[in-house]
């Protein structure tokens, strides 16, 4: 008798575990630690942005993501992370890797009224919990830095029709950006 308690106490514990690994990857209104691909870095990055918070709700998009770069050759590496959750379907995150060459970087650009550092990456797919956008796919981000005491900063990713869910812009006090001068 004392077994039979035993084992239905076992199998009580296994689906409790269960039932919370179940709603761990649910989207219900709770902050995920997506982008743990992505490290946090201490101090100051040569590049790297946040989107403001994890998501915490039934719905929202975050993102992170740093490198290095050198202006003097164009070169630019790192890596990014995106996450956008829509209510009742599974979370859709994609990991990014960047393509070497720096398509465009300028310390006089203007963009929401205001000045700022401003550079375009391309970036590659390199995991996806998004069927529809697969492995490998090619995208574009756009960085701004606001400067002179302003804080309008934004990011901005483009991709093509399968990943087309994943085309956000953020902008607004909450995203902190890192570009570059020139």
């Amino acid at each position: 008798m004392r077994r039979i308690g035993l084992s239905v106490l076992a199998l009580s514990a296994m689906a409790a575990l269960a039932a919370l690994g179940a709603a761990a990857g649910s989207s219900g209104a709770y902050p995920v630690q997506y982008c743990s691909q992505v490290p946090i870095i201490n101090g100051t990055p040569p590049w790297g942005f946040h989107t403001g918070q994890p998501i915490s709700g039934a719905t929202g998009s975050y993102a992170r993501g740093h490198g290095n770069i050198n202006l003097s050759t164009n070169y630019v590496d790192g890596i990014l992370c995106q996450v956008f959750r829509v209510r009742r379907q599974p979370d859709r995150l994609i990991v990014m890797s960047v393509e070497h060459h720096l398509g465009y970087h300028s310390h006089y650009a203007q963009m929401w009224g205001v000045p700022g550092n401003i550079m375009n990456i391309t970036v590659r797919v390199k995991s996806s919990t998004d069927p529809a956008c697969k492995v490998g796919t090619i995208g574009h981000v756009t960085l701004f830095a606001s400067y002179n005491g302003v804080r309008s900063d934004s990011v901005q990713f483009f991709f093509p029709r399968a990943c087309k869910d994943h085309n956000h812009l953020y902008h607004g006090t909450q995203v902190n950006n890192q570009v570059p001068p020139d």
